[in-house]
């Protein structure tokens, strides 16, 4: 019978640590509840499992945000981000209607709209979808050619898109992909995620040279912004 104990990572709460004597290797597995099971070989050393971890945070992280459930949205629903700002609220007696200025967004209802109707949630959460699509195309086109310009960095051209998982991407072609949720972040980590995809224009990899170039764009901070980067997550409708 496997021995069980525990350990607490700052980021995920607790692990859970399977001790199973006829396991050869570290595996880690996430269950449907959200908890984060690690077995091992006896006389695995917690320092050694906390590295195992620490190799997997990406993973174990977008995993986690898969099994939260989606956000409800009702008139205590808000979104406040620099760049991108919506909320709803009763007050569209003609049905639904969508106010905007400058990057704020108010989705008006119908009184007596029904929130926990069967469909409802999730058309309200395309709205959300298809609102932050469109922000992100006002915004992110002209600062990503910005910073191309300041850094000397061009590329073919630039797609929005929804992705749940990739802050953005970069072909061999130059074609340069963004995220819509890049406008859900802080201004200076929207710009360090377009710096990024730009030094992937002349360096594919992440190579000790492209890391040398992003720090150099970004003033010595890419480890800083990085690890920034990791608190936040792509909108999941």
């Amino acid at each position: 019978m496997a021995e069980l104990f525990r350990i607490t990572d700052s980021e995920f709460g607790t692990v859970y640590i399977r001790i199973n004597r006829r396991a050869r290797r570290l595996i880690l597995r996430i269950e449907s509840n959200g908890h984060i099971v690690v077995t091992v070989p006896p006389g695995t050393l917690e320092a050694r499992i906390r590295l195992f971890l620490d190799s997997y945070r990406t993973e174990v992280r977008q995993r986690l945000q898969q099994l939260r459930p989606s956000t409800f949205v009702d008139p205590d629903f808000r979104i406040d981000a620099p760049l991108f700002r919506f909320h709803v609220e009763y007050g569209g007696s003609k049905g639904f209607q969508m106010r905007s200025r400058k990057g704020d967004f108010t989705l008006l209802c119908p009184p007596g709209t029904d929130f926990h109707d069967e469909g409802m949630q999730p058309w309200l959460r395309g709205i959300i979808q298809e609102t932050l699509r469109r922000r992100a195309k006002e915004v992110l086109p002209p600062r990503i050619r910005l910073l191309s310009e300041q850094a000397g960095l061009p590329f073919q051209s630039v797609k929005i898109n929804t992705s749940k998982g990739r802050w953005g991407s970069c072909s061999a072609r130059r074609d340069i992909n963004l995220s819509c949720s890049l406008v859900l972040l802080p201004e200076h980590l929207v710009d360090y995620v377009i710096l990024h995809e730009l030094c992937h224009t002349v360096e594919m990899n992440h190579s000790p040279r492209f890391w040398a170039l992003l720090d150099k764009l970004v003033h010595g901070k890419s480890d800083a912004l990085r690890t920034e980067l990791k608190g936040y997550t792509t909108f999941n409708p």
